[in-house]
């Protein structure tokens, strides 16, 4: 028997979207989400950070983590249903891969073990305060999933890594007419020197090339401050550009702000194939991709040697923006395969640890 028939699931991801939840304000959330994992048979409690984390035991076996993230970025999109369609912030990232989670962790009746449900705050924040506290609290699990828009019938094996700068200078007031160089200039120019150090392949839609932002730039004559953010691949050497930078740029006045190495998986691993063939038996067809942005997988890949990969559905090109929705068939969808894939994930690490 299934906790959840599709007009539950569907009420959930409702009910989860009606709760504004910007980044440092998901307590209300996060209280919710409580509820409704206990109203589903998980024991669940809100963490020192904030985190919503459910647990459900079926018997001695391995221990899966599903880890969506509930905060989003800030902007109103009006809840509202059209069609198939669900509208509303978060209903991509990552609401609903978090909803999906929630319904195949109870719905998952076949699985023999232990699944954690989390959802994460701050993951659209810099440091991603709530899958670090996870990290630190938690042993690793026997397999992860992380909860992100990849698409129903898509499958992530990795992102790219990110090295977020700020450059500060200041120079001695002077008039707009002397020819030594104003901090705003400096400020602009250690864009184009990082360009220059990053060489013309940097791209942000390649996977295995660095991709540089200039998040922002201000200032005036005599202060200025610019910041920069790499998306950048697996084996990156991130301290050997932020030297070269600094080197160009002079002492004291380029700082790392956050790094995050990128994380990748192959097509063999385990949650991998569970996801790739809970697709198939659903009726579609099984795709995997990298990603040229980071989520909390990065984080969690940087202590956390098991298998893992991202999986939930949604268009991920619709993050962040004002058309913000998710198809209600592609996210029931999405229920079906990882309640699939829990059960068959959860046999083959059975069947390892034998």
């Amino acid at each position: 028997m299934t906790i959840f028939s599709d007009t539950a699931a569907i009420d959930l991801l409702h009910g989860m979207l009606k709760i504004p939840s910007p980044s440092f304000a998901e307590a209300e959330l996060a209280a919710h989400v409580v509820d409704a994992m206990r109203g589903a048979g998980l024991t669940a409690h809100i963490d020192g950070v904030g985190n919503a984390v459910g647990e459900i035991r079926r018997g001695p076996g391995p221990t899966v983590m599903l880890l969506g993230h509930m905060d989003t970025v800030p902007g109103d999109v009006p809840v509202r249903l059209d069609g198939d369609r669900l509208y509303g912030r978060g209903s991509v990232d990552a609401k609903g891969p978090l909803a999906t989670m929630i319904c195949a962790a109870a719905d998952s009746t076949g699985f023999r073990g232990r699944i954690v449900v989390v959802g994460a705050v701050e993951e659209e924040t810099t440091m991603s305060r709530g899958a670090v506290e996870i990290r630190r609290t938690h042993e690793p699990p026997d397999a992860l999933i992380i909860g992100e828009p990849s698409g129903c019938d898509t499958v992530v094996l990795g992102y790219k890594g990110k090295l977020d700068l700020r450059y500060d200078v200041r120079c001695e007031a002077t008039h707009p007419s002397n020819v030594v160089p104003k901090a705003s200039e400096l400020a602009a120019r250690a864009w184009t020197e990082l360009l220059d150090l990053l060489g013309p392949e940097a791209s942000h839609a390649r996977f295995d090339s660095p991709g540089p932002t200039l998040t922002s730039i201000s200032g005036g004559l005599d202060s200025a401050t610019a910041e920069f953010s790499v998306r950048i691949p697996p084996g990156f050497d991130a301290a050997a550009l932020v030297a070269a930078l600094s080197e160009r740029l002079g002492p004291d006045t380029l700082k790392v702000v956050n790094t995050v190495r990128a994380c990748r998986v192959g097509r063999n691993d385990p949650v991998v194939r569970a996801l790739s063939v809970a697709i198939r038996a659903e009726g579609g067809s099984p795709r995997a991709k990298v990603k040229t942005g980071t989520s909390d997988m990065n984080t969690l890949a940087e202590r956390w040697t098991v298998p893992m990969a991202t999986y939930g559905p949604g268009d991920s090109s619709l993050d962040h923006s004002d058309r913000e929705h998710i198809k209600l068939s592609e996210y029931l969808f999405g229920v079906g395969v990882l309640t699939r894939a829990l059960t068959g994930l959860g046999e083959h690490l059975t069947g390892e640890n034998r």
